[in-house]
């Protein structure tokens, strides 16, 4: 399988839960957490304590996993600041499986 055209099956919440946590353990391993709880409620800045670079970073895994369907930059620059601080990986976890069904249907 292609894994910059996911089919169906990975459009669902759970698939992209999944892949989203699986790319957030990888960044979180570079600070040496990797027992880190990660669910749909839980908070990039307070929860994470992910910095920018982070994001930028992030932003890159989402385009290796699902190519151009999943724009991270345009999603977060939508966003007004206090909204970024707040976002929570169910908010992405909401906009991944939206942007693949827009695809998918396109």
């Amino acid at each position: 399988m292609n894994p910059t055209r996911p089919t169906t099956e990975h459009a669902d919440e759970e698939a992209v839960l999944a892949d989203i946590r699986a790319m957030l353990l990888t960044l979180l391993e570079e600070y040496g957490e990797d027992e880190v709880e990660i669910g749909m409620t839980t908070t990039f800045n307070r929860d994470l304590e992910l910095e920018s670079i982070d994001l930028v970073t992030l932003a890159g895994l989402l385009e290796q996993r699902y190519g151009d369907r999943v724009n991270f930059a345009e999603f977060l620059a939508g966003m007004e600041f206090e909204e970024i601080i707040e976002l929570t990986v169910g908010r992405l976890v909401e906009y991944v499986v939206h942007s693949l069904k827009a695809a998918e249907a396109g």
